[in-house]
């Protein structure tokens, strides 16, 4: 049973791996066969400075799923390659590295930072995060997708996935403008924007206002948006939402997705992407199914 993936020159021992932010810098837990089984491990957003995150209250939970609007909470570039890196590279697990520049001039430096850094198989560019209050996110532009991501390309000696948001008009046109730019694969879907308001209040129960709906309410659309990519680019993807089990993983495998990412079902169940990835491997043993890469795009209509 072969279960490795490649995307660019990134080779990932499985298809599993977890979406960012949802993947705490907790060093006791990096020697867990939970971890060290990961194909990819995704750490939370990286900044080129420090940030604090947004005011409380950062999560509400929703039906079948929740929102929150953490801020993107880190160290900054400098705070994370010298203290959370090392521990993160002990483990062993392929590192995908998630950075946000607030600007174009930002992803250079991040992405300059992190060329100098070791044991890195990826740069993920997050575009598309809808918690620091820009009326316009870039994974909503396809001239601003593109250039972001070819001038990252340029510069980076890792494979660049583009992470794009699913609050667009038709997803297919920024996934083109990633291609087009260089990338060597796609993300998606990032949180959908939403609100929850307190009626006795009469006001929203994010103190950040509206935040980033994840979970199970939301993977019909993933799916949906993933079978659309995979048959308008050519350049793998690693999706996410609202994958909860291993049926979940195989839709979306199914649908077109080279690699599954976990998210909030980590925080229900610290096992979820093991027995994620214990449920593709069974599911392959039952129909005989001997290469992950077979069952990538086979929907049928």
């Amino acid at each position: 049973m072969k279960l490795s993936v490649k995307i660019g020159n990134a080779i990932f021992q499985n298809p599993v791996t977890v979406a960012s932010g949802t993947f705490p810098h907790a060093e006791k837990y990096y020697s867990l066969e939970e971890v060290q089984s990961l194909g990819a491990i995704v750490p939370k957003t990286v900044t080129l400075f420090a940030q604090e995150g947004n005011p409380p209250v950062r999560i509400v939970e929703t039906p079948s799923g929740m929102l929150n609007a953490i801020g993107i909470e880190n160290p900054g570039a400098d705070g994370f390659i010298a203290k959370k890196l090392p521990p993160l590279q002990k483990t062993g697990v392929p590192l995908i590295i998630s950075v946000l520049g607030h600007n174009e001039e930002q992803f250079i430096k991040l992405t300059e930072k992190f060329n100098a850094a070791k044991g890195i198989s990826a740069l993920e560019l997050n575009l598309s995060c809808p918690n620091l209050g820009h009326k316009v996110l870039v994974a909503q532009d396809p001239k601003a997708t593109e250039r972001i991501v070819k001038t990252v390309k340029a510069i980076s000696k890792y494979p660049v996935l583009a992470k794009l948001s699913p609050d667009v008009t038709d997803i297919r046109d920024i996934a083109q403008a990633a291609e087009a730019g260089g990338a060597d694969g796609i993300s998606m879907i990032n949180t959908f924007t939403g609100m929850v308001i307190d009626i006795q209040k009469r006001r929203s129960v994010i103190g950040n206002f509206t935040g980033g709906l994840s979970g199970p309410a939301i993977r019909p659309i993933a799916v949906r948006m993933v079978h659309q990519v995979y048959q308008t680019v050519k350049i793998p993807i690693i999706a996410m939402g609202g994958i909860m089990n291993a049926e979940d993983a195989l839709q979306f495998i199914i649908a077109g997705a080279t690699m599954v990412s976990v998210g909030t079902a980590n925080f229900i169940n610290p096992r979820a992407p093991l027995d994620v990835l214990n449920g593709i491997k069974e599911y392959m043993k039952q129909q005989k199914v001997k290469d992950i890469r077979d069952l990538t795009g086979i929907l049928e209509k």
